[in-house]
């Protein structure tokens, strides 16, 4: 395919990062993951949060919540529209957060945070 060397660099550049909730750990998703040659980090159980994901996840729930879909195809299309709608700005914010709340993870000694 023409993309597939674009393609390839990624994997070598980036690492997966998730929570340890069972779905990301049941034996077909690691199959999975090892099978696609996914660079995976060893994430500790019951670890602070810092996975700027998470915090538009919530954003995208809040806002489809809102909407008040009323069927699942109404529901795949509000979460789509909505998706969309999240500003740049929002993500950027976010990933430049993260070592403010890394550091705020270190002082709690793994403890809650504010974030």
């Amino acid at each position: 395919q023409p993309t597939d060397h674009l393609q390839r660099p990624l994997k070598l550049r980036f690492t997966f990062q998730q929570d340890n909730d069972p779905k990301h750990t049941a034996k077909i998703t690691k199959e999975w993951l090892h099978n696609n040659s996914v660079t995976v980090l060893e994430w500790p159980s019951q670890s602070p949060d810092l996975n700027p994901i998470e915090h538009l996840c919530r954003d995208l729930k809040m806002a489809v919540h809102q909407r008040l879909p009323s069927n699942l195809t109404e529901l795949e299309r509000i979460c789509k529209e909505e998706w969309q709608r999240i500003p740049r700005s929002r993500c950027e914010k976010l990933v430049a957060s993260f070592l403010r709340r890394l550091m705020a993870v270190l002082a709690q000694k793994g403890a809650s945070t504010k974030y």
